[in-house]
């Protein structure tokens, strides 16, 4: 277990960021429940990915190195690496901004005296004390993680185990990628290395892919990973494959809502069907995907595999996943889950969607009621009406949502890799 409260000697550096000296502007422009503020932290620091809160209030981010946000994670742009934001006069926003070294990529954690990171293709362990401002020795814990596809190598430390995503290499595991008509490889001999969760030793340097294990298969993309304290479990939201109007001739109103983005509560050993099946939002079920035969209805094979416990709109792109466990929100929050979708690229001629934070009730593990927006407003009308989710309107300056983290005071803070723009929301009462 990460053990923050072994740094409580750390927590007496001054004013941060979730400790506000003065009431917080709330003039981050986001559509947000009653009673809650959203303000700016920090804007323009690059294309900021996952995020974690030090006890003190220190917020370090993983940047991506490719401008924009790519879910691949091997991009060469400008931005990538490592940010440490700290605000030292209590006003909110963060007057300490240092760029700590590393190539950058999605996943951070944090504990132990340790920060660990996606670093391009590896995932790498720092010595970092709470208060600390720069990093210490450097040890790489897992390397030459395959390239390619889906790479953003996002993770969650728990203890000595380190829960790796390692996405897939292809959309559908077709015999020629993301081509009209062609057929799956069966079987996909993609799943023996890829599209699932591997488990390492965390503190282990020099690791490969060989000496990790299998932890559960059948997931295409998890780039949204979390551990559910309170129930001791590791759960995931899944981003889902494209193209099913492209390439098998299902309607644009059917592909832009299919398949369902999944959330999975994943246990050693599961099975979840990538890329035999995927979640229809018509029959609420896992369906035989066309590349094996199936036609939007059809179970077949899918049959034996672990069902979701939820699921939303297509292509919405979730790119992380929190269970809250604070005080500071309302009790309806409490134990619930906030799912950050980085919003879609592929749903046309309909609307681009998602770009939002929408919030799921949980009661002892179990989906408690439909899941509601939480957050919304970071792109605009006309952003998501562009097919590729590209460069704003002259003068609009939208934001992809992407990271998030719980602060010791229980506020939450939202990473955007598009405009390079850090949110924290807070809770000020009635």
């Amino acid at each position: 277990m990460l053990r923050l409260a072994l740094w409580a000697s750390a927590l007496a550096a001054a004013p941060t960021l979730s400790a506000q000296a003065t009431a917080p502007a709330c003039d981050a422009g986001l559509a947000v429940p009653p009673g809650f503020c959203a303000q700016v932290v920090a804007d323009r620091i690059g294309a900021a990915r996952h995020v974690v809160v030090a006890p003190n209030g220190d917020v370090l981010i993983n940047a991506n190195p490719s401008r924009g946000g790519a879910e691949s994670g091997t991009g060469t742009g400008p931005g990538g690496g490592l940010i440490f934001l700290r605000d030292t006069n209590g006003d909110g926003r963060a007057d300490l901004v240092r760029r700590l070294g590393g190539r950058g990529g999605t996943g951070i954690a944090i504990g132990d005296g340790y920060l660990w990171a996606t670093d391009r293709n590896s995932v790498v362990r720092y010595r970092f004390a709470v208060g600390d401002t720069v990093l210490g020795a450097v040890d790489t814990i897992v390397r030459n993680l395959p390239t390619g596809g889906h790479a953003a190598y996002n993770f969650v430390v728990r203890g000595r185990v380190l829960y790796l995503n390692v996405g897939s290499r292809t959309n559908s595991c077709q015999a020629a990628d993301r081509q009209s008509r062609s057929m799956g490889v069966d079987p996909c001999v993609e799943l023996e290395g890829r599209a699932g969760i591997w488990r390492f030793d965390a503190n282990r340097p020099g690791q490969t892919m060989a000496d990790g294990r299998r932890f559960a298969t059948g997931i295409r993309n998890a780039v949204a990973l979390a551990w559910n304290d309170p129930d001791g479990e590791l759960w995931a939201m899944v981003h889902g494959r494209d193209q099913l109007a492209m390439n098998w001739g299902f309607s644009d109103a059917y592909n832009a809502e299919n398949p369902g983005e999944e959330l999975l509560r994943i246990n050693e050993g599961d099975a979840f069907g990538w890329p035999y099946c995927y979640h229809s939002m018509e029959e609420k079920k896992l369906v035989l995907a066309p590349e094996y035969g199936g036609d939007g209805k059809q179970v077949g094979r899918c049959a034996g595999k672990k069902a979701a416990v939820y699921a939303f709109p297509g292509h919405w792109a979730p790119n992380a996943l929190l269970f809250y466990t604070g005080k500071s929100f309302p009790a309806a929050y409490r134990s619930g889950a906030f799912v950050v979708f980085h919003g879609s690229w592929n749903r046309a001629p309909l609307v681009q969607d998602g770009f939002r934070v929408s919030f799921v009730p949980l009661r002892r593990g179990r989906v408690a009621g439909e899941a509601s927006t939480f957050a919304d407003g970071f792109a605009s009308e006309a952003f998501k009406g562009n097919r590729a989710a590209g460069p704003p309107p002259a003068g609009v300056r939208n934001h992809r949502p992407t990271g998030i983290a719980q602060a010791p005071d229980g506020s939450l803070y939202i990473t955007d890799d598009l405009s390079g723009t850090v949110y924290r929301i807070s809770y000020q009462g009635k």
